[in-house]
């Protein structure tokens, strides 16, 4: 019986994803002439963004000051930071699993301040019981600690919650700690070869709740 529903945060809740790979995107084109995959922008997604550094250091075949480069990147995410908004279907989905009584938590690979912050400008801190992060474990995703941390907080077992994802790396993250998943992509992850135990569907709202609550 399902007793708790574990979210990813960016690409899942809010759609950050989207706008980072046309950040990402322009940055490259502009300095480099490069034009980023989203094959290997996706990489990245739901971990540490070492992974699309290092597709991009390959594929110039030089050596990046990622530290100035970030400084770059995340300046100019916050010029249109303002431009986020809630992903379609997840705020009625987010409140008919706590309609039902469901604890709701959030196993990100994303800080704490972050998550924090945009949760309580969308008006969604409240809903969720317990928020684990990067700040939180050793390794992110695709390694499980994430979720195995959140399970040890709401003391669940993992066949009784299930994890809502958009990335290849979240989704690889929940099935290794044992949690059934169902992904949602975003328009950046819509392309990914998702891992084949995890359920892949176009919108929240074919989540099928109440079948998971009464089974």
């Amino acid at each position: 019986m399902l007793k708790a529903v574990i979210f990813d945060f960016d690409g899942t809740i809010v759609d950050t994803e989207s706008l980072w790979y046309e950040i990402y995107f322009e940055y490259f084109k502009q300095h480099y002439q490069y034009e980023l995959p989203l094959e290997l922008f996706a990489k990245g997604i739901g971990t540490a963004n070492d992974a699309i550094f290092q597709g991009i250091e390959h594929d110039l075949g030089i050596r990046l000051d990622r530290r100035e480069v970030r400084k770059d990147l995340i300046r100019r995410f916050e010029n249109r930071e303002g431009f986020l908004e809630i992903r379609q279907g997840v705020l009625p989905f987010i409140r008919e699993a706590h309609e039902k009584g469901l604890p709701l938590a959030i196993a990100t690979s994303s800080g704490r301040d972050w998550v924090e912050k945009h949760l309580k400008r969308f008006r969604l801190d409240a809903y969720f019981s317990v928020i684990k992060t990067k700040d939180d474990v050793r390794e992110v995703k695709p390694d499980p600690e994430l979720y195995l941390r959140v399970l040890e907080a709401l003391r669940l077992k993992p066949e009784e919650a299930v994890a809502i994802e958009d990335s290849v790396n979240g989704s690889t993250a929940a099935l290794r700690a044992g949690i059934p998943c169902y992904i949602i992509p975003n328009r950046v992850t819509k392309g990914s070869r998702f891992p084949e135990q995890a359920v892949v569907l176009d919108d929240f709202c074919r989540i099928p709740l109440a079948d998971l609550l009464d089974a």
